[in-house]
């Protein structure tokens, strides 16, 4: 969603119409209001829902909300709700979403896809299972700004040649590092 000038929900919806009637390739709306300075009503998210060309959101809302739990109630059946806050994916999995994009996964990649895997399956006692166990990871590596943390991490373990990040982003802290190394399994 355009960020800075936070139109109207009116304006989210005809930009995202104008997007969808343009795009070569169906579009996946990413939902982040805490970067957008924009939150959009759950009758806004379903008139985005229902333009011809949008698959799906991104949904990071920061929690589950009240909009949330009404966006699923309207949502066109053949329509992806792709989690963006690594710590909610199993809520929101329980509630309709059909899996995520995460940044935790970079770090415990196998570990989400069962996750996810767990939720599909209607697994629901190991979904719950693995939620628990991957939350404590989600808040380490979201301890200082994303991707400062996870870098650290992949780099600690050697999967990125560096742990560098670009201004105005600092590198992981070493304390940050170490605490997300030690919820890995």
């Amino acid at each position: 969603m355009p960020y800075y000038t936070r139109p109207s929900e009116d304006g989210v919806v005809a930009h995202f119409r104008a997007l969808a009637e343009a795009a070569p390739v169906p579009l996946i709306v990413y939902n982040v209001p805490y970067r957008t300075g924009r939150e959009l009503s759950a009758q806004a998210l379903l008139r985005v829902a229902a333009l011809p060309g949008v698959v799906g959101f991104k949904h990071a809302v920061g929690g589950i909300d009240e909009t949330t739990i009404g966006m699923f109630d309207g949502l066109p059946e053949d329509f992806s709700v792709l989690v963006g806050d690594d710590l909610f994916l199993g809520p929101m999995m329980a509630l309709g979403a059909v899996g995520g994009i995460l940044a935790s996964a970079h770090v415990e990649t196998a570990a989400f896809g069962e996750l996810i895997d767990a939720w599909r399956d209607g697994q629901v006692t190991r979904g719950r299972q693995l939620g628990r166990r991957l939350a404590p990871v989600s808040r380490a590596l979201f301890a200082e700004p994303n991707p400062a943390v996870i870098k650290g991490v992949l780099h600690a373990r050697g999967r990125i040649p560096s742990a560098r990040v670009r201004l105005p982003l600092m590198p992981a802290t070493e304390s940050a590092t170490k605490a997300a190394l030690a919820t890995l399994s």
